[in-house]
């Protein structure tokens, strides 16, 4: 059952928590992908639960896409497991019903209506009640007015929501999307926030790529970074924060800094009297400094937001990525910013490997 935005609880009609909490865990482990040279994902683990918003983020050509796509079955790993309830996709027996999935906003025909084009998913999914149940969709996505129009003529934001619509077809219990709020105008994107934190209030696993971290902020619990294919870090929002940025203030920097060092404290100079300490909490610091005897005159958070935890956990994820080939290894993957293979280079290297055996 699906139904407006709504208070924190388990929505009337939902299978028993403890049953569809072991049924709703998407949980990858050992995930690894290449394609050719290009190592796309790996070594990959994380766990996704149910009754949470996760984002999965990551810079371009991190590796997200290429997740999502072996999550359902679109790719096949070269290592590793990707799995919803402990089964794979391909093992569930009504998949479409289990998780609903939106990863692109293109995938209509163009010729078809909105409404014509639920109603031939419904038939696929043997729905009971279909064409009411295409018609609350239409609702709920705010798509019932233009429903009769063809999806041709449909801007992008129109798609996205035709693409939630099509997820949420077959009342799964786990999303996956792929940057859904790409053309929401901010209406939308505050439509899509509410939704989403509804979704998960009714015990549904929602997993959302993105790369608006301003608004995966407003909306997320947990968050997955990974970049150049690898986990950087799997956290709840509110640890990612805390472990984030203090700024300190006293008239002895050089002791404060020296204090904080041995304390394995990354610790700069930004100001006068003012020292900026990365990855700790202001209890953290305000030990340190007391214990080395220290004044201060100043403690409090940075409040970085995610946008810059994200940049430094990606740009530290680099430094430290050894991407030099060892011994029976292939060469190393592409440079940052290399686009994730698309549908057609995937299928490709998927003949290749068949081809080859």
């Amino acid at each position: 059952m699906i139904g407006t935005p709504g208070p924190h609880g388990t929505a009337p009609g939902l299978p028993d928590p403890a049953t569809a909490d072991t049924d709703r865990v998407v949980a990858v482990s050992g995930l690894t992908k290449r394609f050719g040279s290009v190592r796309a994902v790996e070594n990959l683990t994380f766990t996704v639960r149910p009754g949470r918003v996760t984002g999965f983020l990551g810079p371009n050509g991190a590796g997200k896409t290429t997740t999502l796509r072996m999550l359902l079955g679109l790719v096949r790993p070269t290592a590793g497991t990707a799995t919803v309830g402990g089964r794979r996709y391909a093992d569930l027996a009504q998949p479409q019903r289990v998780v609903g999935a939106a990863l692109e906003a293109s995938d209509f025909h163009p010729g078809r209506t909105a409404r014509d084009h639920l109603r031939v998913l419904a038939a696929a999914m043997d729905l009971d009640r279909a064409p009411g149940r295409v018609e609350e969709m239409l609702a709920l996505v705010g798509l019932t007015e233009s429903a009769g129009r063809r999806v041709g003529g449909y801007s992008l934001g129109m798609r996205q929501r035709l693409a939630l619509a099509s997820a949420l077809l077959g009342d799964p219990g786990v999303l996956l999307l792929d940057e859904p709020a790409n053309g929401l105008d901010p209406q939308g994107i505050v439509w899509l926030r509410e939704l989403l934190r509804s979704l998960a209030a009714q015990g549904r696993t929602v997993l959302v790529s993105s790369h608006v971290l301003a608004e995966v902020e407003q909306t997320v619990d947990d968050v997955i970074i990974i970049s150049h294919g690898r986990l950087v870090r799997a956290s709840t929002l509110d640890e990612l924060a805390a472990a984030d940025t203090v700024h300190v203030a006293g008239p002895d920097t050089d002791r404060l800094r020296a204090a904080l060092a041995a304390a394995a404290l990354d610790a700069r100079v930004i100001g006068r009297n003012v020292v900026e300490v990365t990855g700790a909490t202001t209890t953290q610091v305000g030990h340190v400094a007391f214990e080395a005897g220290v004044e201060l005159h100043r403690l409090e958070a940075a409040g970085d937001d995610l946008e810059r935890t994200f940049l430094r956990l990606v740009s530290d994820g680099a430094e430290e990525d050894d991407d030099s080939p060892g011994p029976g290894d292939p060469p190393a993957a592409a440079a940052p910013g290399t686009p994730e293979p698309t549908a057609a280079e995937e299928a490709a290297a998927t003949t290749g490997e068949e081809g080859s055996r």
